[in-house]
């Protein structure tokens, strides 16, 4: 299958890939609802040692520097009680974590949760935390300029291989959240 961003050699929808996923991510796929089919979804197969971004754009597709996001966690804290979230911008912008994260959590203090923390609490590896498969309960907040691409490319749950995500699926997740200004420049 063609992929309908960027250009990768294994291109497959993501349920025929839940093996190429991590258990979480997997899980999400599986159990995918929305008005997306769960077979837009694509898995992409990438190298882990072109992860750097302009590496990437170069060795996939240009196209993709304007097309892709990240997803990262945060933790909000008040009164000694922490929330974790995840926040999904475009890689050309950065999450606003002391405006509009901070405000959104109702929290005194918001900064990017540590490697362990993300890790261990997604179940995912760094450098490939999605915003399929988060833990229940997690708000969830997005751009509104993900929502309003065809297609985004984002983590995998793994280092190797990404996804391709029809963006208005990203406000058809649990606990979504689709915030104007999350991300800055």
């Amino acid at each position: 299958m063609d992929a309908p961003i960027g250009h990768f050699d294994d291109a497959r929808p993501a349920p025929a890939c839940l093996d190429e996923l991590t258990a979480p991510v997997a899980d999400a796929v599986r159990h995918w609802q929305g008005s997306v089919p769960a077979e837009q979804i694509v898995y992409v197969d990438t190298d882990p040692a072109w992860a750097d971004t302009a590496t990437f754009v170069e060795h996939y597709g240009q196209d993709l520097l304007e097309r892709s996001a990240n997803c990262v966690v945060v933790s909000g804290k008040r009164g000694g009680e922490s929330t974790l979230a995840a926040c999904v911008v475009l890689s050309t912008t950065r999450v606003d974590v002391n405006g509009v994260v901070r405000r959104r959590l109702g929290a005194r203090k918001a900064s990017f949760a540590s490697m362990d923390t993300a890790t261990g609490e997604t179940g995912m590896e760094y450098g490939g935390i999605t915003p399929l498969g988060l833990p229940d309960g997690w708000p969830l907040l997005v751009d509104a300029a993900v929502v309003d691409l065809p297609y985004v490319l984002v983590g995998s749950g793994r280092r190797r291989g990404k996804l391709l995500v029809p963006g208005k699926a990203f406000a058809e997740l649990p606990h979504a959240e689709v915030l104007e200004g999350l991300g800055v420049s």
